[in-house]
C-alpha cells in the first residue's frame, strides 16, 4: 500500500522540517509549503491525502487555504495549527470545515493522534462513497431485472387475456373483430382526454374483455337470431355482474373488473345493472360506451351494413348527456374520421393486446407485427335499437 501523503503548510521553514521529519518517521510521505500560495500549487499537480497547516502566514493564510481546500476538494480533511491565544480563529476554522486544531507548542503523540484520526476520516469518507456509488449501481441493476421480469409478466397476463377472448369468440361469432377495436378506440379517445397514463392497461384490458361474462350465458339465448323475451333479457343482462365476479378474483384486473361491471351503465342512470350516473360512471366505462357505439355503428352486421361514421358521429353527439359522457364525446368529436377508419381498417387483422402499451407501442399493429391471433366478438349494437333488447 502507497503511503500517505501529507501536505505540510508553514512559513516557519524550522517547524515545517520537524513536523515533515516526524510524520516520515511513522511512514507517511510529506510534502512542504512555505506559505498557502505554494500550497495552492502542490495541491493543483498532486493528489494528496490530508493538509496540515499553520493558521497565521503571509500571502495566503490558513483560512483562505482552507476555503479553497473546500471549495476544490472536499475529501481532503485539513488539520490547523495554531497558537494558544488564536484558539478562537481555530474554532472558526472547525466551523468552516477543518477537521481538527492543534495548538503550539505541541505533543509528537498529539499530532500523531489528530493525523491518524483525520486519515481514518477520509478512509472512511471514501469508503462510503464508493459503497454508494456500487449500491446506486446494482439498485440500476435490479431496477432494470426487475422491470424486464414485470415486463415479461405483463405479457404472459396479456396473452392469457387474449386466450380468454379466444374462448369468448367460441361463443359469440356475430362480431368478429369487435373487442379488438373497441380497446383500440377506447384506449385512442383515453389518451385524447390526457389520461394518466398508467390507467391505459387497465383501461385496455378491461375493454378487451367486456363481454367475457357472457361466457356464462346459454348458446341459445346468446345466438338466438330474433328479440329476446323478458326473462332472456334478464339473464343476458346478467353478464356484466358475471364478468365483473370472473375478473375481480384475478388479482391484476380488480380495477378492470368494476370498468366491466359499469360497461353498460348510462350517463343518465338509465343503463344496468346498477344505475349508475354521471361521473359515478368508472371513467374508463364512460370512455368505452362511446367507443363501443363507434364500433358498432361503423361495422357490417348480419342484418345491416355498416353506418357511415358522419352517421355515428351524428348519433354520438345527439346521445351526449343520456347515454354518453358530454365531456367524452366532445373530445371524440375533436378526433379526425380518418383515425376511426384508420384503426377500423387495421385492427381487424389480427392483433395483440400487448400492442396497446400506451408508452411504447402504436395502435395500429405493423405488417411484419401482425401474426396469428385470436378473435374477439362483442356484443350486439347500443345504438341499434331492433337489436337493443338482446343485451
Amino acid at each position: 500500500m502507497a503511503a500517505e501523503r501529507i501536505l505540510v503548510v508553514d512559513d516557519e521553514e524550522a517547524i515545517r522540517e520537524v513536523v515533515a521529519t516526524l510524520l516520515e518517521a511513522q511512514g507517511y510521505q510529506c510534502i512542504s509549503a512555505g506559505n498557502g500560495r505554494l500550497a495552492l500549487e502542490h495541491l493543483e499537480k498532486n493528489s494528496l491525502d490530508l493538509v496540515l497547516s499553520d493558521m497565521v502566514m503571509p500571502e495566503m493564510d490558513g483560512l483562505k487555504l482552507l476555503e479553497w481546500l473546500r471549495a476544490h476538494d472536499g475529501d481532503v480533511p485539513v488539520i490547523m495549527v495554531t497558537a494558544m491565544h488564536d484558539l478562537s480563529t481555530a474554532l472558526e476554522a472547525i466551523r468552516r470545515g477543518a477537521y481538527d486544531y492543534i495548538l503550539k507548542p505541541f505533543e509528537k503523540d498529539q499530532l500523531f493522534l489528530s493525523v491518524r484520526r483525520a486519515l481514518q476520516h477520509r478512509h472512511l469518507v471514501l469508503e462510503n462513497r464508493n459503497y454508494q456509488r456500487n449500491l446506486e449501481k446494482l439498485v440500476e441493476e435490479r431496477t432494470a431485472q426487475l422491470t424486464g421480469a414485470l415486463s415479461q409478466l405483463e405479457k404472459s397476463y396479456d396473452y392469457t387475456l387474449e386466450a380468454l377472448g379466444g374462448a369468448l369468440d367460441l361463443k359469440d361469432a356475430e362480431t368478429e373483430g369487435h373487442c379488438q377495436r373497441v380497446t383500440a378506440f377506447t384506449i385512442s379517445i383515453a389518451k385524447a382526454m390526457q389520461v394518466d397514463p398508467q390507467l391505459l392497461p387497465c383501461i385496455a384490458r378491461a375493454a378487451f374483455l367486456h363481454d367475457i361474462g357472457k361466457m356464462a350465458i346459454p348458446d341459445q339465448i346468446l345466438r338466438k337470431p330474433g328479440p329476446l323475451t323478458d326473462e332472456e333479457r334478464h339473464i343476458m343482462r346478467r353478464h356484466c355482474e358475471i364478468g365483473h365476479a370472473m375478473l375481480s378474483r384475478i388479482p391484476f384486473l380488480g380495477d378492470a373488473a368494476e370498468i366491466v361491471l359499469a360497461h353498460q351503465e348510462f350517463y343518465d342512470g338509465t343503463g344496468y345493472p346498477r344505475g349508475l350516473r354521471g361521473e359515478g360512471i368508472p371513467l374508463g366505462a364512460r370512455i368505452f360506451a362511446v367507443a363501443d357505439a363507434l364500433d358498432a355503428m361503423i361495422s357490417d352486421r348480419p342484418y345491416r351494413r355498416a353506418l357511415p361514421i358522419s352517421h355515428a358521429r351524428e348519433e354520438i353527439k345527439r346521445c351526449a348527456g343520456t347515454q354518453f359522457d358530454p365531456a367524452v364525446v366532445k373530445v371524440f368529436l375533436s378526433m379526425p374520421d380518418t383515425l376511426w377508419l384508420e384503426l377500423h381498417e387495421n385492427i381487424s387483422a389480427p392483433f395483440r393486446l400487448s400492442q396497446l402499451n400506451p408508452a411504447k407501442r402504436p395502435i395500429v399493429a405493423s405488417q411484419e407485427e401482425r401474426g396469428a391471433a385470436p378473435a374477439c366478438r362483442g356484443n350486439a349494437l347500443l345504438l341499434d335499437r331492433k337489436r337493443a333488447p338482446a343485451m
